[in-house]
Formats: structure tokens, C-alpha cells, sequence
């Protein structure tokens, strides 16, 4: 900043005629002291936490074509289905069954995406370094960037590793998924207690305690995925820092303001409940990347009959997956099966096809959790989007201890989701009955695919894949690109 400033002021004196130089400059400010400052670090973490709202194949959620579809589409909870109208691309449906390559474009997005993101987290963490600024400023920096390191070690594995942007990008060698992981713990046992404590306000959709306990629950859940050495104990514990934090469930019984008739579809609306919410993606239709999920899903006739604008007729939900909710369970009043009392249109749960010769246009389960928030438009809506939440938390407390045999424990963190959701209370459970939970609570929130690897369900035959899936695809390729641009990348195998 100095150079630059001394380059624009001998510029300056070689252009004018002055002979008194010696005022004082009050629109420039010294970089190290502006991000000292609380403004200044805001400033500079802004700049990464826009990363995680992106735009269009550009981001963590809420719009199209990047890391929410690469990891949801290659789970068995929704999909997008090429229609034999011509409408829609394959990708979506490769990724379901299991068909795709290392040259489809959403590997390609999600990669330069995450990197993207690693290199403007470490501008933050010099920036704020530097500057001295506040630690709890500098511990979200360092945060955000293991929770980018993170995402990238789940989908890829093995993938180049860097702190400092002064290093070329072609030499940096893959480095060990473990070794990536135990760097993520560190980080976190380092910064998540120097992190604010503050929830909502300021802090809605920021990394507090809070948030950074539970992205340190997740990590240590699927340690066993990541290094091949299990840590139950350790996600409990980080877990039970999280619940310290007074969260609750939100209300969810009938309530007739709610367009899904229950006050539990409030947690996917135009704003997270504070109440049950723990990392929360701001988004605003028009101005940060709308959340485009209820839309995508609808068909023209029926959208334009329920929010006033044309849906996009993509995203459906197969038979197999909806068959699996109890007739009482109100989250199973997010889905439109059948003739519709809006816009004439009959959605019809057998799908003839996903990519050859496709779908039938009114083939297909839609979703409406994400039913869209003012302001809407054709083009998406203003619904937030929960990254973390309490019910995902109370689900893995009882996964956690299950698994570390004390089934007896588990039981009354499953058993307040479920009754929540007007189910009876179970007597013993298991795994399977933590795993088929967590489908009904967190469908269509970017969690199957992660889960089904952890418990072992993601080779299982599924509706239209008739084979068993290969072990490899737990991981996605390495994008061509990225192996093209570095010599030093190798492939998964399987690809």
C-alpha cells in the first residue's frame, strides 16, 4: 500500500506544477491500521463470507451448478431428471446414477470454488495477522478457511494443500487427507474458543463459538471416513459444547400463516429462527444469489399458480425416498405427489426415465421445504438457507452415542426430533434408525451424501441404479482441468 501510494504521488508531482506538498491526505488509510480496526476486520472477513453465497456455479448454496448439486445429486434424495421435452441438462442425473466423468462441469465449479475461497481466506488471516487485529477476528479468518479445507477434503480426499498465496499453484503437490484433517482439528482446538459467543444480530450467518464447535462435531463425526480412526467421543464432546450454547427446537405444530400449514417450515423461510438456527447462509433475491430450490422444483403451471411466477420443472424426488415417511409426519407435508389443487397439474410419483429418453414433464415428486420467500422472482427467492442447526446437532448426539455403545442415551435425542414431527417415541434404537432420521429431518439440506458414506449406505442399490456403486465414488474426480493446470495431481482411483 505504501509503494502504491508513493507511485501515485510522484505521478502526481511530475503532472502539476506545486510547490506545497505537505498536506494531509485524509482519503487514504494505512492498511495494517484499517484492519485493525472492528470495521476493517469485518471488512476483510466479508470478502470470504461472500465466497460462501457466491453466484451462480460459484457457491456453497442456494444457486445452481456448484457444490449444494455436486453433493446432493449424488445422493439418493432428490434429482434433476433430463425430461424427453429436451428440457434440462444430464449432469444432474449422472451424478444420481452414478454415470458421470472428471470433465462434468459441477466437479469442475465446485473445485475452483472451494480454491477460490482458500486463497481469499488466506488474504483474510495475512490482512488481519498483520494488522494485530482483535484474535476472535483473526480466529474466524482461520476458521473459515479449515471449514473451506474441510469441504474439499469430503468430495475430493487427497487434494493440494497451501497457506501462503505466494506459491505457484502449479508446483503445490497433493497432500494427504489425513494430514488435511488433523490441520483442520488443530485450527479449530487453536481459534473456536477466541470466537465470539454472540448468536444473531451481527453474528447471524458468521462463524461464534457456536458454529465452530459444531463444524468441529463435524469433523471429528466423520473421522473415521477422513483418516480411517474414529473419533465418537470427540464429536460428542464438541457436540455438547454446542448444546451449552441454548439452542432448542422450533415450534412445530400447525399453524395456519405457515403456506406448508406448520411453524416448523419457519426454518426454511426468508429468515432462520435464532432459536433452533446455528450457521445460517444469508440470501435476498436480487441482491446476495436467491435460493432457488422451491422453484427449481415446481413446473410452470403450478408455480405460477402457488408463487405467481413460472417453476423451473427440475428438481423431483423418487418414490423410494418419499415411501420411507410416515403418513403422520408433518415434514412430509413438503412434498407435492399427486393432482394439485393449484395450476391443474398432477405430479406423478413413477418416473419413467432420468436421462434416456427422460422423464415425462409431470413426472416426479416436488419439494416445497424451501416453500419461496419475499421477494421472489423467476429466477429464485430470498429463502435463507441453514447450514447448521439444532436438529442436526440433537441427531448427531444420538448417533455419536450409539455408536460408542449406549443406545439407552440416544433415545432422547432422536425421540425430540421425532416428536417434533408427531411420531411416537422409540423404545431402543440403532444406527439404522439414526440414519433413516436424519433422511426425514435434513432432506434436501446438502447432508445425505455425507451420511450415506458414514454409514455405509452410499454403495447400496438405489432406484434406477441397479448395480451396486463402486467404493471409489465415495470420492469425486479430480476435475480435468485442475490435473491439466498441475503435473503434480494424480487422480482418484476409479476415474
Amino acid at each position: 500500500m505504501k509503494k502504491i501510494l508513493t507511485v501515485i504521488f510522484i505521478a502526481s508531482l511530475a503532472a502539476v506544477s506545486c510547490t506545497k506538498v505537505d498536506e494531509n491526505v485524509y482519503d487514504k488509510y494505512e492498511s495494517n491500521a484499517f484492519y485493525a480496526t472492528p470495521a476493517g476486520a469485518d471488512n476483510a472477513l466479508a470478502t470470504v463470507y461472500g465466497k460462501i453465497s457466491g453466484t451462480w456455479g460459484s457457491n456453497f448454496a442456494g444457486r445452481d451448478n456448484c457444490w449444494y448439486d455436486l453433493n446432493s445429486f449424488a445422493a439418493d434424495d432428490q434429482v434433476i431428471p433430463h425430461r424427453n421435452t429436451g428440457d434440462w441438462q444430464l449432469d444432474f442425473a449422472q451424478l444420481y446414477t452414478q454415470t458421470y466423468q472428471p470433465s462434468l462441469g459441477l466437479i469442475n465449479n465446485t473445485w475452483n470454488w472451494l480454491y477460490s475461497s482458500v486463497y481469499s481466506a488466506n488474504v483474510a488471516v495475512a490482512q488481519l495477522t498483520s494488522a494485530n487485529a482483535a484474535p476472535s477476528k483473526i480466529a474466524e479468518a482461520k476458521v473459515l478457511r479449515a471449514w473451506f479445507y474441510y469441504l474439499l477434503i469430503d468430495d475430493f480426499g487427497d487434494v493440494p494443500f497451501y497457506t501462503d498465496n505466494n506459491t505457484d499453484a502449479s508446483k503445490i503437490a497433493q497432500t494427504k487427507r489425513a494430514t488435511i484433517y488433523n490441520f483442520i482439528v488443530s485450527e479449530l482446538k487453536a481459534n473456536v474458543d477466541l470466537l465470539s459467543e454472540t448468536k444473531g444480530g451481527a453474528y447471524y450467518g458468521r462463524f461464534n463459538k457456536w458454529a465452530g464447535y459444531m463444524f468441529m462435531a463435524k469433523v471429528y463425526l466423520n473421522a473415521g471416513v477422513y483418516t480411517g480412526t474414529p473419533a465418537w467421543q470427540e464429536a460428542l464432546d464438541a457436540c455438547n459444547k454446542v448444546a451449552s450454547g441454548g439452542f432448542t427446537l422450533h415450534a412445530g405444530g400447525a399453524n395456519t400463516a405457515s403456506p406448508l400449514g406448520y411453524s416448523y417450515f419457519d426454518l426454511f423461510g426468508d429468515v432462520c429462527p435464532d432459536d433452533e438456527t446455528i450457521f445460517a447462509l444469508y440470501l435476498k433475491e436480487n441482491i446476495v444469489s436467491g435460493n432457488i430450490y422451491g422453484i427449481r422444483s415446481l413446473n410452470s403451471a403450478n408455480g405460477n399458480a402457488l408463487i405467481g411466477y413460472n417453476g423451473w420443472n427440475g428438481t423431483i424426488i423418487l418414490n423410494q425416498f418419499y415411501s420411507k415417511f410416515s403418513a403422520n409426519d408433518i415434514r412430509r407435508q413438503q412434498f407435492l405427489v399427486g393432482q394439485q389443487p393449484k395450476g391443474g397439474t398432477t405430479y406423478n410419483p413413477v418416473v419413467s426415465s432420468l436421462i434416456s429418453p427422460g422423464a415425462a414433464p409431470d413426472d416426479g415428486i416436488r419439494d416445497m421445504k424451501f416453500f419461496p420467500a419475499a421477494p421472489v422472482d423467476a429466477s429464485g427467492a430470498s429463502n435463507d438457507f441453514p447450514i447448521y442447526r439444532f436438529a442436526d446437532l440433537l441427531l448427531m448426539q444420538a448417533e455419536c452415542n450409539v455408536r460408542l455403545g449406549n443406545p439407552s442415551a440416544a433415545l432422547p435425542f432422536i425421540n425430540r426430533v421425532r416428536a417434533r414431527a408427531t411420531l411416537a417415541d422409540l423404545t431402543t434404537v440403532t444406527l439404522d434408525n439414526v440414519y433413516d432420521e436424519r433422511g426425514f429431518e435434513l432432506v434436501f439440506e446438502g447432508h445425505r451424501r455425507q451420511d450415506m458414506i458414514r454409514f455405509g449406505h452410499y454403495q447400496d442399490t438405489r432406484e434406477f441404479v441397479t448395480a451396486p456403486i463402486p467404493k471409489t465414488r465415495e470420492l469425486f474426480p479430480i476435475p480435468v482441468n485442475a490435473l491439466n493446470a498441475n503435473p503434480n495431481l494424480k487422480q482418484n482411483p476409479g476415474y
